[in-house]
């Protein structure tokens, strides 16, 4: 698969074969396509919309005075590989037929426009220069980040939401899941075109992990990084499988075991009443009001819209199944169960579970 890759190096492509193995694949059904191998679709980053943001990294790079342009490849997610100074972009994003069965399949798309993709591509330049400069070494970095560790960042953990000690970049306040991701949070926020980051973070405990990654940065400009491992690219971009297997292991990365449903909760919320029966079914009322309810909890919450979806399903399915209706005089609740879903979902990002509410 990685004979068929582009790869970019200092702003030059180096095209490795022709964008499509299998003729007319995006005219596919979502049926038809989802049983293409992702390695079957001759995906590149050259002569697409993407190439253009991946010089605008390099560019904001070189206006910095580094030199090291991380190369770019399409992989099945967001990734720098551990120790490898790459980047890894995910494969959804190269074509428009790919982004529609990703937004079909998954509610949303991880960097679908410009300035949410160069947001996570300083995001992971900076893992990729850790790496190529092996800056984590160093032991000033390691009293300002953290000692860092082969582990992945947690899928799970506390952040503390009005923290000062670490800047805010990407969503989830995820500078504080782990020291390579608070680098890399800072570094972004450092590279970030137009910011004034000492505006934005005065007074900040986090302003003194910039002024550091300023004068790290300042002291690598010129110098070529002196740790560039060799690597094959099919060994890290997972790409030889089925877009409906990739997308079955996606979904159900999100599908979490979740406790049996919230009867309690559901039955403070609606009523089973006997005089009720007449009122308006709590599952319909969720089913019409289930877009607004996922827009707006998402938008408060940063959580993924294919995790609050499912919720939302299960809810719907306990709802029937407890014959739910409307309270009598409460014919639009979407506040209190806006509030509700919330509160799920904030103790999921806080603690990896969904809890009964006390």
């Amino acid at each position: 698969a990685s004979a068929r890759r582009c790869l970019l190096v200092a702003g030059r492509t180096i095209p490795f074969a022709s964008p499509m193995e299998i003729p007319g694949w995006a005219d596919l059904s979502d049926e038809l396509l989802l049983e293409k191998k992702i390695s079957q679709l001759g995906l590149t980053i050259a002569d697409t919309p993407l190439q253009v943001h991946v010089q605008q990294l390099y560019d904001e790079l070189s206006q910095k005075g580094l030199v090291f342009h991380p190369p770019c490849h399409v992989g099945d997610e967001w990734f720098v590989p551990v120790g490898i100074p790459a980047i890894f972009v995910p494969f959804f994003l190269v074509h428009e037929r790919l982004r529609r069965l990703e937004a079909k399949m998954m509610l949303e798309v991880e960097g679908e426009n410009p300035e949410w993709f160069m947001r996570l591509m300083r995001h992971e330049a900076a893992h990729a220069y850790a790496y190529a400069y092996q800056l984590f070494r160093k032991r000033k970095w390691q009293r300002v980040f953290g000692r860092t560790s082969a582990e992945e960042t947690p899928q799970f953990y506390r952040p503390r939401p009005y923290s000062h000690s670490y800047v805010v970049h990407l969503d989830d306040w995820y500078a504080q899941s782990h020291p390579d991701e608070d680098f890399a949070e800072t570094f972004a926020v450092w590279l970030t075109p137009g910011l004034d980051w000492r505006a934005r973070f005065k007074g900040w405990k986090a302003l003194h992990k910039l002024e550091y990654v300023d004068e790290l940065m300042r002291s690598l400009a010129g110098q070529p990084p002196p740790h560039q491992p060799a690597y094959r690219v099919q060994d890290y971009n997972f790409l030889n499988v089925k877009l409906k297997t990739y997308y079955a292991r996606k979904r159900k990365l999100y599908e979490d075991s979740y406790p049996d449903f919230y009867d309690r909760d559901l039955r403070a919320l609606f009523t089973d009443a006997p005089e009720a029966a007449s009122a308006r079914k709590a599952s319909h009322y969720l089913r019409q009001r289930r877009r607004a309810l996922m827009d707006a909890v998402c938008e408060w919450t940063n959580e993924k819209k294919y995790r609050v979806h499912k919720l939302l399903a299960r809810l719907i399915e306990r709802c029937d199944q407890l014959d739910l209706h409307l309270k009598p005089g409460d014919a639009t609740p979407d506040l209190p169960v806006a509030t509700y879903i919330t509160t799920l979902v904030m103790n999921y990002l806080f603690t990896g579970k969904f809890k009964r509410t006390k």
